[in-house]
Order: structure tokens, then C-alpha cells, then sequence
């Protein structure tokens, strides 16, 4: 019995089924012919309100609109509270 035989065998039945694993991920994923980062197109989602008169439109967009600002008020409001929690607990001096 040759020793270093062996031990080859023995990583080779350890490493074995990793190593197949991972090249068998690495040719399917050679494999993939599709694009993967395309655009969200909104406009397919609002289009039912292009059929309303335009100051319906613009009451549409407005409240669109206005939901967005609040939205990133929130976010900034909430961040602020994190922001002065944090500086509290710390005691900055």
C-alpha cells in the first residue's frame, strides 16, 4: 500500500462532490443566454390612467407625487430619530 496513494484518495472521496458541484453550477451558469437586468417599465402599470381626462391625470400624479414626498419625509424622519438616539446613547461631548 503506497501511503501517499492513499491520502490522495481519501481528500479525493472528501473533496470530491464540492468540486463536481461547483463545476457542474459553473457550466449552467455559462450556459444562461438571458439578460438579467432589465429596466421595470412603470408606464405598463399607469397606462389605465391615460385614459382619463387630463385633470384627472394631474390629480393622479399629484397624489403620486405628494405619497412619494411623505414617503421619503418618513424615511428621512425615521433615520433622524436612529441619528439622535444613537448620539444619545453615546454621550457625544
Amino acid at each position: 500500500m503506497d501511503i501517499k496513494g492513499v491520502i490522495h484518495g481519501f481528500i479525493d472521496k472528501i473533496f470530491k462532490p464540492p468540486i463536481t458541484f461547483l463545476n457542474m453550477a459553473i457550466e449552467k451558469l455559462q450556459e444562461v443566454q438571458l439578460v438579467s437586468s432589465q429596466g421595470l417599465n412603470i408606464g405598463k402599470y399607469f397606462a389605465v390612467f391615460g385614459d382619463l381626462p387630463s385633470a384627472w391625470q394631474l390629480v393622479v400624479s399629484s397624489i403620486l407625487l405628494s405619497t412619494v414626498l411623505l414617503g421619503t419625509l418618513l424615511i428621512f424622519r425615521s433615520i433622524m430619530r436612529m441619528y439622535y438616539s444613537v448620539k444619545e446613547g453615546v454621550k457625544w461631548w
